[in-house]
């Protein structure tokens, strides 16, 4: 189907302020194909139509983006509701936190889920690990922990983590080929990876909450960590310890 068509017909039934649909694409100038289904708003560009030039791949900054990003999160979250996979009520807050005893050290994740009312712990720890990955590890918990697309909210006391998410590290470094710039590689590419799949999969804010700042479900999701990184008999963090990450 012609994409342009179809969102516009979209941003129309969903009242998306026209103002908003980016100039460019209304000279047809945008490529083939929009990945609509990316929750983390990356438009890959292969081709202009108008020019017939290849294009560069993976993120494009810029106000252009921005505002095709927040058409398509309208576009998703209308379609998602008349599609019928993800209800109106498929709401769910996730909060988690990471530890790490060293640094790198054992370490261990905490998460809750809350979903209408009802909440759910989960907690898990490895023998060896960093306190990043286990911030990133607890994320990736929440979200696998959920059986069907859902809306989520997730809280961190990362900054690394949450950064990473809203502020495009993380898709910069995969169009990169997991490489932060000419000479260093990107660190934890195995657990973003996930992360970005699970993203796809669910429509995910990400949101900072400070740290031991007497916030409930914050100090709840640290106890649970420190916990589990305090047990015996860890399973080893396979991506760690075959050196596939280092300590950031």
């Amino acid at each position: 189907p012609n994409e342009l068509a179809t969102l516009r017909a979209w941003a129309t039934e969903t009242r998306f302020p026209e103002q908003l649909i980016p100039r460019a694409m209304a000279k047809q100038s945008i490529a083939r194909p929009i990945d609509i289904r990316n929750k983390v708003n990356i438009v890959t560009v292969s081709k202009s139509i108008s020019s017939g030039q290849e294009q560069p791949q993976g993120p494009r900054p810029g106000i252009f983006e921005y505002r095709l990003s927040k058409m398509l999160d309208c576009v998703r979250t209308d379609i998602s509701r008349k599609a019928g996979y993800m209800p109106e009520n498929n709401t769910v807050n996730i909060y988690t936190d990471g530890a790490c005893l060293g640094n790198p050290g054992p370490g261990g994740y905490g998460v809750l889920l809350e979903v209408s009312g009802a909440r759910k712990e989960k907690s898990g720890g490895f023998r060896l690990t960093t306190n990043n990955r286990m911030e990133i590890t607890a994320a990736i918990a929440g979200l696998e922990s959920l059986t069907q697309p859902c809306r989520v909210t997730l809280f961190s006391d990362s900054q690394y983590l949450v950064k990473a998410m809203t502020d495009g590290w993380a898709l910069k470094w995969k169009a990169h080929a997991w490489m932060r710039n000419t000479k260093d590689k990107a660190l934890n590419p195995d657990l973003w990876k996930r992360l970005l799949l699970l993203c796809e999969k669910h429509e995910v804010e990400f949101r900072w909450v400070r740290g031991h700042n007497s916030h409930p479900e914050n100090e709840l999701c640290d106890r649970l960590a420190n916990e589990a990184a305090k047990q015996t008999g860890l399973p080893a963090d396979a991506g760690y310890e075959a050196g596939k990450a280092r300590l950031f």
